[in-house]
């Protein structure tokens, strides 16, 4: 059973940054999609971006394109988002996930999620 586990969220002030985590328990990260998804409060839950495993393509959602970087450290199972210039709309619960990816921007493309790490953009 792969599990994801992410960190990094908190608290910054409009304009700050963060950097998220996320951990696997296993080396089946590797070969493998990840994704980083959100969900405001009242809202859906959405896309943000995807980094494959073959040549690290890497996407985003419009919403954070230029403001956020995803990365994954393959030798340490672990992937990564750079969040900088945080505006108050970023507020939510972020979750990271792992799968096919397969389309990259659509839930049921990844098979395995985290808890969700909470960010808060105060204005």
């Amino acid at each position: 059973q792969v599990q994801l586990v992410e960190s990094g969220g908190g608290l910054v002030p409009t304009g700050g940054s963060l950097r998220l985590s996320c951990a696997s328990s296993e080396r089946t990260f590797s070969g493998v999609t990840m994704g980083w998804f959100r969900q405001a409060p009242g809202k859906e839950r959405e896309f943000v971006a995807s980094i494959f495993w073959i040549g690290s393509g890497t996407y985003y959602a419009d919403s954070v394109k230029g403001r956020f970087t995803i990365s994954r450290d393959n030798a340490k199972n672990t992937g990564y988002l750079q969040m900088n210039f945080l505006k108050p709309e970023d507020t939510a619960v972020y979750f990271c996930a792992a799968g096919l990816g397969v389309p990259y921007n659509v839930q049921t493309s990844y098979t395995h999620w985290g808890q969700g790490t909470q960010v808060t953009v105060s204005s």
